[in-house]
């Protein structure tokens, strides 16, 4: 396994494209001034010397040396070691509503994005626990399963999105169907089920799947997203909004938070229910319960111990910037020689034509 200790330095790795852009308006510049001074095949037997690619191989050098110098700043990593380590946590799954009614702006910036936010903000604070997600809207599918490597879980969950399900609607009761099979069936303890939506529409079932999963040991909390007073939805195109979306009549629809059903699941399901607003979501409350469950050890693999690895990096970047320093701007001799074009070398000219040169007259001051 290969991590980097300063990973923060690696996003100077981003100045390699705005460097290779200045190169390249340099280079531009420099033909426009040749083109101005005059012909360029003349130019080119003026200076002989001067070197079209060299330049280029110089900068490339230096570019390659550049991005190991800042993989050496980041001093690479190497796993040499895997244990096994226990952990003591709890498994939780999210189900995240993503339907259309979830683009309401109620909460800024709307409430799917509030509601990712917010998720990614408690991962911050979990250190042992699993996590899974489930997406829902008429369907369900688990995006994530159980797992410790939150990393992964912040990565899927940017990537979440109501175009994702095309099936609409709220279908809690397919999103807790699906959470019961994702857990340990073998298990009736140490699992939590995290029920994020507006509520809105939902199935009929759904209390019934709430209250089934109780038998099964799992805690159901609910967070409500929205408002009751109801907010429009906004429809995109292109990526770009073009209005909200209307009812048959012409009206614009409004998405209502319903909080009754909410607050049904979360007491059926063993839980708590917690409004979302702009300043607070609600999952501290949320995880202060999950504090409370009792824990089950984990037994994971990780790497203990890790052997630095920026020498190398370094070493070959020091080596590239000294062989950038040898590389002339100007061509070899033997470059020189080489005649692509058919013009006579200047530093080559056959004997004939050297000695009628050499015999021609001057020419007289009346032909002057």
């Amino acid at each position: 396994m290969i991590r980097f200790q300063h990973s923060e330095y690696l996003y100077a790795l981003a100045v390699l494209p705005l460097l290779v852009v200045l190169f390249w308006w340099s280079r531009r510049q420099r033909l426009r001034s040749l083109a101005a001074f005059g012909d360029a095949t003349i130019i080119r037997r003026l200076f002989p010397d001067v070197s079209d690619s060299k330049p280029t191989w110089k900068f490339t050098v230096f570019l390659i040396a550049y991005a190991f110098l800042v993989l050496g700043l980041s001093n690479p990593q190497i796993g040499t070691k895997l244990e096994e380590v226990k952990r003591e946590g709890v498994n939780i799954i999210i189900a995240l509503d993503v339907s259309n009614s979830m683009r309401a702006e109620d909460l800024k910036p709307n409430r799917l994005e509030r509601a990712k936010q917010a998720i990614a903000r408690m991962l911050d604070k979990l250190s042992n626990d699993r996590i899974g997600l489930i997406v829902f809207a008429g369907e369900a599918y688990l995006q994530l399963p159980l797992t410790n490597d939150y990393g992964a879980v912040k990565m899927f969950l940017s990537a979440i999105e109501p175009s994702m399900i095309p099936t609409q609607g709220t279908n809690i009761s397919a999103a807790v169907k699906l959470a019961v099979k994702s857990f340990n069936a073998e298990e009736k303890r140490y699992k939590t089920l995290i029920i994020i939506t507006d509520g809105e529409n939902h199935e009929e079932d759904a209390l019934k799947a709430i209250k089934d999963t109780r038998e099964e040991g799992v805690l159901v909390h609910t967070i409500g997203m929205g408002s009751p007073e109801g907010s429009p939805i906004p429809t995109y195109a292109m990526g770009f909004q073009t209005g909200y979306r209307k009812d048959r009549s012409g009206n614009v629809i409004l998405t209502k938070l319903n909080e009754k059903s909410l607050q049904e699941f979360a007491a059926a399901g063993g839980g708590v229910y917690v409004r979302a607003t702009n300043t607070e979501m609600g999952l501290n409350i949320v995880l202060e319960e999950i504090g409370k469950m009792e824990k089950k050890e984990f037994g994971t693999k990780v790497f203990t111990n890790f052997e630095d690895r920026f020498q190398y990096a370094l070493g070959l970047a020091l080596l590239l910037l000294v062989w950038e320093l040898f590389i002339s701007d100007r061509r070899n001799a033997w470059w020189r020689k080489v005649n692509l074009f058919g013009h006579i070398s200047a530093t080559k000219v056959p004997p004939t034509i050297a000695a009628k040169i050499e015999t021609a007259p001057l020419p007289s001051k009346e032909t002057v």
